[in-house]
């Protein structure tokens, strides 16, 4: 067991990438994880990290304990497999689902096989890069982390890699605390009590055609539907807008203009048919908006009683839980006082504690110094926290025994 300084690198290709929900889990643990090194956390005794960027970074990220360093005179893909390996000492986290293959002392994230799941829903080089790449890392790095007991089972049933190499480290709730609700001009008109908020992308998998579908009908009731977010055709490809007088496209918005549209709707529509997680139900939840989502994949796991469920291919039942929400105070209510309740339970904090752990049981820490190395496969461990994702993680390790 070693007793000396410990060096840990982070990849920080994310910071060069487009923010999606990948790369705000990717900033919120790097946040956590530096406010838990500050703090003297015990799991960080004789710990150094640094954050190795990519020139062509977007912007920076204020930390305190964490040291960043741009290294390299490229960026991408290249960046990743070529520089980024030369310069890590010690071990290596990577948190968008790709690392450097030279690496092999490296815990990576994979947050969900949705490529293999709904291949439709991406474009043919990316899907290509993802089959061969994710699955070599995944045989090749010493842990694999994911975001929910569904992304693990995927894991196994695809192949990738056995359970007892899976931790669960979710995602968080507290960056949407940190949002100052401010409309703009687009979202005040687009706000209002009739206003189903959809976000994401025309992906397949997202399935928002659904509720886009549904315009007529959702008009004669005196409800509208404002979509957010816009796709990645590198990633996803190509889609069409629909038009339709009540279906208002409001493309990407600011995070404090979308705390004011999901402080100030009906609800938050999210019927997708896959998800690793599913980030906006938190971030909904947290700003006091009730969530209609699908209940297939990840969903259910993550929403846990605070969330009104509809199949993803039945439209009819869908109309009815928005029915429900515009005609039911007290369920609406009820519903925003649950999943404020909900979201708590998935903190950054407790993800960044999983890393730490993974981190010092990689490094042979004593248990003298105060840290219980993470077992391999525990799952997320917290102790109030998760009791449905810890329990879904062993059923789902339970049967591939």
């Amino acid at each position: 067991m070693s007793t000396g300084a410990r060096h840990w690198a982070i990849n920080g290709r994310f910071l060069a990438q487009p923010v999606t929900g990948v790369q705000r889990y990717a900033r919120e643990v790097v946040r956590a994880l530096d406010a838990r090194i500050a703090a003297g956390d015990p799991l960080a005794r004789n710990l150094s990290v640094e954050l190795l960027v990519p020139p062509d970074r977007k912007d920076e990220l204020a930390l305190g304990a964490i040291r960043t360093r741009v290294i390299g005179s490229f960026g991408g893909h290249g960046w990743e497999q070529a520089v980024l390996p030369a310069k890590v000492r010690g071990g290596l986290v990577s948190l968008c689902n790709t690392g450097p293959l030279a690496t092999g002392r490296q815990i990576l994230c994979i947050h969900d096989l949705n490529t293999r799941a709904c291949p439709q829903s991406y474009a043919l080089p990316f899907r290509l890069l993802y089959r061969t790449l994710v699955p070599a890392l995944a045989a090749r790095v010493r842990h694999v982390t994911t975001v929910s007991a569904c992304s693990a089972g995927q894991l196994v049933r695809y192949g990738l890699c056995r359970a007892q190499k899976i931790t669960i480290a979710p995602d968080g709730h507290e960056h949407a605390l940190r949002w100052a609700s401010r409309h703009s001009i687009r979202t005040q008109l687009a706000a209002g009590p009739g206003t189903v908020v959809l976000l994401g992308s025309r992906a397949p998998h997202k399935n928002i055609d659904l509720i886009l579908g549904m315009g007529e009908r959702l008009a004669q009731a005196g409800l509208r539907v404002a979509v957010v977010g816009l796709s990645d055709g590198r990633v996803f490809g190509k889609a069409q807008e629909r038009e339709a007088a009540n279906i208002g496209w409001l493309g990407r918005i600011g995070d404090d203009e979308l705390a004011a549209l999901l402080e100030d709707c009906l609800c938050l529509a999210f019927p997708s048919l896959v998800e690793g997680f599913g980030l906006p139900m938190l971030e909904a939840m947290v700003r006091g908006c009730p969530v209609v989502a699908s209940d297939r994949a990840s969903l259910p796991e993550i929403g846990g009683d605070a969330v009104l469920y509809a199949p993803p291919d039945r439209a009819d039942i869908w109309f009815e839980r928005f029915m429900q929400l515009a005609e039911d105070s007290a369920l609406r209510h009820a519903m925003i006082a649950r999943g404020r309740g909900q979201a708590e339970k998935f903190s950054w904090d407790d993800t960044a504690k999983r890393y730490l752990e993974l981190m010092a049981g990689m490094d042979g820490l004593p248990l003298a110094a105060g840290a219980v190395p993470a077992k391999v496969g525990s799952g997320f461990a917290s102790g109030t926290a998760r009791k449905q994702t810890d329990r879904s993680f062993h059923r789902f390790r339970e049967t591939m025994k």
